[in-house]
């Protein structure tokens, strides 16, 4: 693991951050919380953990003028892990808050569940199926590790080849993508025992 006092989360008030923390000392760091652009200052490794709606977030995160330098950060390819709608956020807008512009560092949009048939949200264990489990964090899960999900909307990326997983709830959709040291996941990589530990881990590891 790189240095264990160099990993940040994001905190904007308004989701919750503890499970995060707890599974990120359980692997021997020492998080460091990220409510102002400074606190990115001595960071290698920024974990973006999002709860509530797309609009509310966003907000939050203007208000703390944290926009441009998460933004700046992803586009310098610094280790950034967006959880849930810290992973919705990287999109232009989404349908739940079709007012408020997102993040914009990658191009798409965040889509509800509309398919006949499933409960909305989606709830519970599902599997991910891996596009390629030999990449970067993604090793020694396996084909398709399952993990824990809480959500009623999801991104639609305009780029397939950052796809990192795919999962099945009605329809099939990206539960995770990368591009470069950028890692995103619906799921919730933290509530996801085993499985969701080792990725964190992979993640840590990367430089």
């Amino acid at each position: 693991m790189s240095s264990k006092n160099n990993i940040g989360v994001i905190d904007y008030g308004g989701g919750n951050i503890r499970s995060l923390i707890q599974a990120l000392e359980a692997l021997g760091a020492s998080p460091a919380l990220v409510t102002a652009p400074e606190h990115l200052e001595s960071l290698s490794h920024l974990f973006f953990p999002g709860q509530g709606a797309f609009g509310d977030c966003m907000t939050k995160l203007e208000g703390l003028g944290l926009v441009e330098p998460i933004a700046e950060w992803i586009q310098r390819d610094k280790p950034f892990f967006g959880i849930c709608v810290g992973y919705q956020l990287l999109f232009e807008g989404s349908e739940e808050s079709p007012d408020i512009k997102g993040l914009s560092v990658l191009e798409g949009n965040v889509v509800r569940f509309e398919e006949e048939g499933i409960k909305v949200p989606h709830m519970g264990w599902n599997n991910a199926q891996l596009q390629d489990p030999n990449l970067g964090p993604w090793t020694g899960l396996g084909l398709n590790p399952y993990f824990y999900f809480v959500h009623s909307y999801h991104p639609k990326p305009k780029d397939e080849a950052i796809y990192a997983a795919m999962t099945t709830y009605g329809i099939r959709f990206p539960s995770a993508i990368q591009r470069g040291r950028l890692v995103a996941t619906q799921f919730h990589p933290e509530k996801s025992q085993k499985s969701g530990m080792n990725l964190i881990q992979n993640f840590l590891l990367q430089k």
